[in-house]
């Protein structure tokens, strides 16, 4: 195993050439280096002075990455604040209601706007925060080209339209994904990132409760294992209108960027029916199934790829949306 970091760099590196000739636009590696030269290690170092304090937040800067990428592409819409005429913006839909780290982002963007204001964008702080916070736990590393910039609109309803729900069977997951340019692969690597963070009981409580509606308040979904699912009743999620307890969505190694996600979906052990679901494919599952076979250094390859791969959807670059100077609001 000694030659695997090595091989992961190269992997990576390659990616990064690929993604960034392929949706990326103008984007590079170092888009900033003339323009804003420490604005990488600026962000670096505040993730790595703040995460260990609170390591829970790397899950949410991830999640908070993805569920921007996915609606208006990759521009930090989803830091916007509603507007002051009453729209509602993405963060107040109800799949980003429990996201956190926007005072985080808020802190990072700050520091780089004292080094050189009005140059990095709030979304490639995000991308880049994002992958440093990872790194800061154990996870991969990946190269993130910059040049990204900030979109100017956040339509709550676009947010529930498009983000994937914890809900959905494979057949509507895999759309979701294919609708960003995105495959199975992708899918399944992503749903990785599920190896660290927390949710809360609402989320997945109807495979607990009355998941068919036909045995009563006990009848939970049939593809989570009948223990597992029993104990999430007895010790966690005890009423089915419970909205406000926390699960580990890894359970035992949610701080942890490892396998363990992989190998309790094997388990029927996963947390959502989204999750359920990858194993539903024949090709997804057979991804999951050699993944999880596999050394740790395999997943950060194919998880640092697809996360490359997201970064680069839908993309403003050039003369296209703005920097802005604070990111909950746009620029007057």
């Amino acid at each position: 195993m000694a030659g695997a970091p090595l091989v992961l760099v190269m992997l990576v590196a390659a990616v990064g050439v690929v993604a960034a000739e392929r949706g990326g636009g103008k984007l590079r590696q170092g888009y900033y280096e003339q323009s804003c030269p420490r604005a990488e290690q600026i962000v670096k170092d505040y993730v790595e002075r703040q995460v260990p304090l609170e390591p829970s937040v790397a899950a949410t800067l991830i999640r908070t990455h993805f569920h921007d990428c996915f609606v208006r592409g990759c521009d930090a819409s989803v830091l916007l604040n509603a507007t002051t005429g009453g729209g509602e913006a993405e963060k107040d839909a109800a799949p980003n209601l429990t996201l956190r780290g926007f005072d985080f982002l808020d802190h990072v963007k700050a520091l780089v706007e004292q080094e050189c204001p009005g140059v990095v964008s709030c979304a490639d702080v995000l991308a880049l925060a994002s992958r440093d916070a990872v790194g800061v736990i154990g996870g991969p590393f990946w190269r993130v080209p910059t040049g990204r910039r900030d979109g100017r609109v956040s339509i709550k309803q676009e947010a529930l339209d498009q983000l994937p729900a914890p809900t959905m069977n494979f057949t509507d997951l895999l759309a979701s994904f294919r609708a960003k340019g995105l495959g199975v692969a992708d899918l399944v690597w992503l749903s990785g990132a599920h190896t660290i963070g927390i949710s809360h009981c609402n989320s997945f409580s109807e495979r607990l409760y009355n998941f068919t509606g036909r045995s009563g308040p006990g009848d939970a979904d049939p593809s989570l294992d009948a223990e597992y699912a029993a104990n999430l009743r007895r010790t966690n999620c005890t009423t089915p209108t419970d909205n406000t307890t926390i699960v580990e969505m890894d359970p035992g190694s949610f701080l942890t960027f490892d396998l363990s996600y992989y190998h309790g979906l094997l388990k029927y052990q996963g947390l959502f029916q989204s999750d359920a679901a990858l194993i539903t494919d024949d090709a997804a599952r057979a991804d999951v199934e050699s993944v999880a076979k596999g050394p740790p250094e395999v997943f950060f390859q194919v998880f640092a790829r697809s996360m490359m791969r997201m970064g680069m959807i839908e993309v403003k670059t050039g003369s296209d949306g703005e920097i802005r100077r604070h990111c909950a609001v746009v620029n007057n």
